[in-house]
């Protein structure tokens, strides 16, 4: 009897065999997605992108297990139009997020749209910064958490997924990553899954750091760069925004009480300055810590696409500017790190040199994430470039900025960047002759921008074919002479900014 069954048991073992190997595989789960913006980080303020006095441990352990994108660039160096350029894909003339006051338009189908139509359970948490005086939920999100205006480093006042404002103390790196860790650990359906963008502050000015953080750098001796001396060949209009809100003689976002002040010792003022933005960016570090922690504990860290980046660069002494706007490149350059083995194996970690934009963020989530992607964009995945190579990568693109009567210490600026040059040039608005000197640096052996060749007979060839450049790069992204409107260049000027836009 118990023979003649074990062929039957075995008949019936093989047929659940078959039917196992013919059923279809599952579906590959689609990955999570954890975006981290950070708000003015320089692209060398980091350990793994160079800084030897920060240390960024959390931070430079995504960059070894992931993809380090060391040419990454904003294609507008200001914070809301940058952003809008991170959701959309697209130039800050086509989003329309020209200066820090316009809200994210409704109908513009932005990245987490896009992700939360494909079923994503979408958060944003922090400083969204399109809109001052709005605080309400933005659509693309089902849970969002912000604040008005640029919130503050301490007991800034949040607005609960529309709940209404409500202070919560403490240190605004450290709140922002706690409501990310609860709304991580909210009940959800498990199958789905999720979006998770956090909007830092840091290092954004005014620049405190937390208690802990204040005196780190007491001991590093901070002088002005060397460029901040290097005037002589560069635009009037850099050397007029020395004693200006924006330069390193005026009040350094008030770390100088006393300006203008162009003494050798009032470099004191520089100093402190910079210590306390490098502080802010260690409490961000902590938090990145505690957010790959988060992940790793819930069993999702590598099916989780993790990004980090800044919104735009900051220029911090160089060619005596402060703040950010300029087409040079500590204005220009920006962290990016992407975390996530189905991009790179963290076994094997890549290094990007080629030039990556804002605009090609949307499109790369997109396409790791198997959504549908965005028409009519200006920006590229570069999921190709960093698993296979893509010969048809750009080797030059368009930066543009619009002059702000809020803050008027920057011209109009176009300007195209290929892989070894930059030519900038600052049309006044009345489509007259200009009438700033324009600027033009050989990247490859002046990656520092010392030395402006515009006026040097030698490069008038290479002037000639950068103009050409810029043509072809402002055409393509849909802006010609009747279409590329600007306003007028009034000047530089000495008054400090509104309070309450600052």
């Amino acid at each position: 009897m118990r023979n003649s069954s074990i062929p039957k048991i075995m008949l019936v073992l093989a047929l659940l065999a078959a039917a196992v190997s013919a059923a279809p595989a599952a579906a590959p789960k689609r990955p999570n997605v954890l975006f981290i913006l950070c708000d003015d980080i320089r692209w060398d303020a980091l350990g793994c992108t160079g800084n030897p006095y920060v240390k960024t441990p959390h931070i430079d352990q995504l960059a070894r297990e992931g993809v380090n994108f060391r040419n990454t660039f904003c294609t507008t160096s200001l914070c809301s139009p940058s952003r809008a350029s991170i959701l959309s894909g697209l130039y800050a003339h086509a989003h329309g997020v020209q200066n820090n006051f316009t809200e994210y338009p409704t109908n513009l189908v932005s990245f987490p749209m896009r992700l939360q139509a494909t079923g994503y359970d979408t958060a944003y948490l922090g400083k969204w910064h399109m809109g001052e005086n709005n605080d309400q939920p933005r659509p693309g999100f089902n849970w969002f958490v912000t604040h008005k205006g640029q919130g503050k480093y301490f007991d800034t006042e949040w607005n609960v997924n529309g709940a209404g404002g409500k202070v919560i103390p403490g240190y605004y790196t450290h709140i922002v990553t706690d409501l990310a860790a609860e709304w991580l650990n909210r009940p959800r359906d498990s199958a789905k899954p999720w979006l998770l963008m956090i909007g830092h502050k840091a290092p954004h000015s005014f620049y405190f750091p937390e208690p802990k953080y204040s005196n780190s750098f007491d001991n590093v001796w901070i002088p002005y760069p060397e460029s901040a001396f290097r005037l002589g060949d560069k635009p009037a209009w850099i050397k007029d925004r020395l004693y200006t809100w924006h330069g390193i003689y005026g009040p350094l976002f008030e770390w100088r009480k006393q300006f203008p002040d162009d003494r050798p010792e009032a470099v004191k003022d520089f100093a402190a300055m910079t210590r306390a933005y490098w502080g802010t960016i260690l409490s961000v570090d902590d938090s990145v810590g505690k957010l790959v922690g988060e992940l790793r504990r819930r069993g999702e860290l590598d099916n989780t696409i993790i990004v980090f980046m800044g919104d735009n660069g900051l220029l911090n002494g160089e060619h005596g500017m402060v703040d950010k706007r300029t087409a040079h490149e500590a204005s220009l350059r920006i962290p990016l790190i992407v975390r996530y083995p189905g991009l790179t194996p963290v076994t094997k970690p890549a290094s990007i040199e080629k030039q990556v934009l804002t605009v090609d963020l949307a499109p790369s989530l997109l396409d790791l994430c198997g959504a549908p992607e965005l028409k009519k964009i200006h920006g590229k995945s570069f999921v190709k470039l960093v698993q296979r190579g893509d010969s048809s990568w750009r080797k030059a693109w368009l930066y543009h900025y619009n002059y702000e009567k809020q803050f008027p210490y920057t011209p109009n600026v176009r300007a195209v960047r290929t892989d070894d040059w930059k030519y900038i040039h600052y049309p006044h608005g009345d489509g007259k002759p200009d009438r700033h000197l324009a600027e033009l640096y050989n990247l490859e052996f002046d990656p520092d921008e010392r030395h402006n060749l515009i006026a040097n007979p030698k490069y008038a060839d290479v002037v000639k074919d950068l103009k050409r450049e810029l043509e072809r790069q402002l055409r393509a992204t849909g802006l010609t002479a009747e279409t590329d409107k600007m306003p007028l260049d009034e000047g530089i000027k000495k008054e400090l900014p509104d309070q309450k836009i600052r």
